[in-house]
């Protein structure tokens, strides 16, 4: 696996309560803090959809014949969709699941499940997956986490401008933490081998579907080369996932129904702590964020399906959703490319931005999930009291029967974030952060209107607010936190379909971190902030279309210099300050004591 864009996949169970929602890491397994070769079958996805029936040798397992219950059918003479490992789809097998289930047991379940995997979804596994069983406290040890001081600093930076980890919290240790506790298991492409985490390693009781998921996820590699996508970015690796735990969970759905309907499956019982190690340690924030896919991603799959088929489905693994909303907004998928921004180093020489090493990213990216979930966040921050942005109503997804929705819990479309159309944001450094703490960062989106920038420019002033954020006299859309974990001066620009958000340590280092941030306010009070005007532009390209949006950011320069993607979109108005608020109503509900079960895949989001 390489190490900055690894696709380790892991399944999380906990059982939990809908105003705790389930959360889960985002780290990768040890086994897989690696390079990876660049392909990991030699199977291209074009040959996805090729007739299963062509493959003639026959495999010499016969998982199921130590354990048939009664008479099994003849095995084919070639392999064939709906049998692997002697087993068939709808074989019957004698397992003692009272005390787990040893070898032999564990072999015919899995054989089994291939098989019912493949029956499903019509593809034929290349080979044999083998499975793994470890101790929660062995995957714990075993974790290793390779980092140099700058990738520490960008992770804390950018969890910091979430204003979900505070300054001085290390934020690959959170992840660690999440992680630890709550992944069931993960399928590592690199040595193409599934990994169960068990409490029980002598004799693991283990759920059939959870199985099934892992197993999927080794047949979408084996098929498609998931571990090939570029997801380098927390949005990027969301968007992709759209596809990968879209289709993965939306298997898992139809598997789960023919186990209720005609297959006798494995499915013990659920413990109060479900499959994870707790969640007392659990962070909400970092789960939610990369909890969208499994959200939106099957139902991005099912519409699919529904009118196109399993060869529809296979497309889309040759051209994968571009940004989270795509899959929030199926209908966008395939018509509304993001702006890929850029922004041009304006520090001065004592900042600047930590280079990050073996082939990752020095910037970071969270797209419409991500940003919604920031403002999502004072409700878990505030121990589950107060909502001051999105509220409980708006953000979990609740059935008429007042219970959180099993096929798409989570609402990402907010009315402060549902123009979004392209986000990029830099950490900024000196010689002294690692000892002092003291970051800041260029973070810069970009809207569909103006007035869906001013929309987000309301709920990220009331996101300050809640954290204490004061107006600073004399500056124009200049705030400032006096104490707690984000104590800093925070720079709001907004200028047409962009809004810029610069963060530095004080006000005065505002303008280090980016020349131009924090001028000086009119001394006439008016609604509309003017900055030094500037004559340089900076423009977005929208791909694939050929249609362009050209602004002036005042009084800053044109943004293309840093970075990878065309510049950004804003427009030629004037920047609007938008005064923060804390009235944002938060809705108590009577269902958020009603226990839930949440499935979700932890996938190491390191840029």
């Amino acid at each position: 696996m390489r190490t900055a864009l690894s696709v380790v996949v892991a399944c999380v169970m906990v059982l939990s309560v809908v105003a705790a929602v389930p959360a889960a890491g985002a780290a990768t397994p040890a086994d897989d803090a690696v390079p990876v070769d660049d392909a990991t079958t030699d199977r291209s996805p074009n040959d996805a959809d090729a007739d299963a029936t062509e493959r003639s040798t026959v495999q010499t397992g016969d998982a199921c014949a130590p354990v048939a219950n009664g008479t099994a059918p003849d095995d084919p003479d070639s392999d064939r969709l709906g049998w692997e490992n002697g087993c068939w789809y709808n074989e019957s097998i004698d397992v003692d699941r009272s005390d787990g289930l040893n070898d032999t047991e564990l072999d015919a379940v899995v054989g089994r499940a291939m098989a019912r995997v493949e029956q499903i979804r019509e593809l034929e596994f290349n080979e044999t997956v083998p499975v793994e069983v470890i101790s929660r406290e062995e995957f714990r040890s075993t974790r290793q986490y390779n980092t140099t001081t700058n990738d520490t600093l960008h992770q804390n930076v950018k969890w910091e401008a979430m204003l979900m980890v505070g300054e001085d919290t290390d934020a690959i240790s959170v992840q660690e933490q999440n992680v630890g506790s709550t992944v069931g298991g993960y399928y590592s492409p690199r040595e193409e081998r599934i990994v169960i985490v068990s409490e029980n390693t002598t004799s693991p009781k283990m759920n059939e579907v959870t199985l099934s998921q892992e197993l999927f996820h080794a047949l979408q590699d084996q098929r498609f080369n998931i571990s090939a996508f570029e997801q380098h970015t927390e949005e990027l690796h969301n968007a992709r996932d759209g596809i990968i735990e879209g289709d993965g969970n939306f298997v898992d759905r139809l598997y789960s129904e023919r186990c209720m309907a005609e297959w006798n499956c494995l499915l013990p019982e659920s413990s109060a702590g479900g499959g994870g190690g707790g969640t007392t340690s659990i962070h909400y924030g970092m789960y939610l964020l990369t909890y969208q896919p499994y959200s939106d991603g099957p139902n991005f799959v099912r519409s699919i399906y529904r009118s196109e088929g399993w060869e529809g489905v296979n497309a889309v693994y040759e051209n994968p959703p571009a940004s989270t909303e795509q899959t929030i907004y199926p209908e966008k998928y395939g018509e509304d490319e993001p702006t890929n921004v850029s922004v041009t180093d304006r520090s001065s020489e004592e900042w600047s931005v930590p280079q990050i090493e073996n082939g990752t990213v020095d910037y970071a990216q969270f797209g419409e999930a991500g940003l919604a979930t920031m403002l999502f966040y004072p409700f878990y921050d505030s121990g589950r009291t107060e909502t001051p942005v999105v509220g409980q109503r708006s953000f979990f997804n609740i059935t008429a029967g007042g219970q959180l929705s099993a096929t798409d819990p989570i609402n990402y479309s907010t009315q402060y974030t549902d123009g979004w159309d392209g986000d990029t944001l830099y950490p900024y450094v000196t010689d002294d952060s690692a000892e002092t703490n003291e970051t800041g960062y260029v973070w810069k989106t970009v809207w569909d209107s103006e007035d869906d920038a001013a929309d987000f420019v309301e709920g990220y002033s009331m996101l300050l607010d809640y954290y204490g954020a004061e107006p600073v006299d004399e500056r124009a859309n200049t705030y400032r936190i006096a104490d707690g974990q984000y104590e800093d001066a925070f720079y709001v620009n907004h200028t047409g379909t962009t809004v810029t958000l610069v963060n530095a340590p004080s006000v005065d280092q505002l303008s280090d971190v980016r020349a131009g941030a924090a001028p000086e306010a009119e001394s006439t009070p008016t609604d509309t902030a003017t900055e030094e005007p500037s004559t340089d532009t900076a423009t977005a390209t929208d791909e694939p279309s050929t249609d362009t949006a050209t602004a002036t950011d005042e009084p800053m320069a044109d943004d293309g210099g840093m970075g990878d993607g065309d510049s950004d979109g804003e427009s030629t108005d004037a920047e609007t300050e938008t005064t923060a608020s804390g009235s944002g109503a938060g809705f108590g509900l009577a269902v958020a004591l009603v226990a839930v079960a949440l499935a979700g895949v932890a996938l190491r989001r390191w840029e």
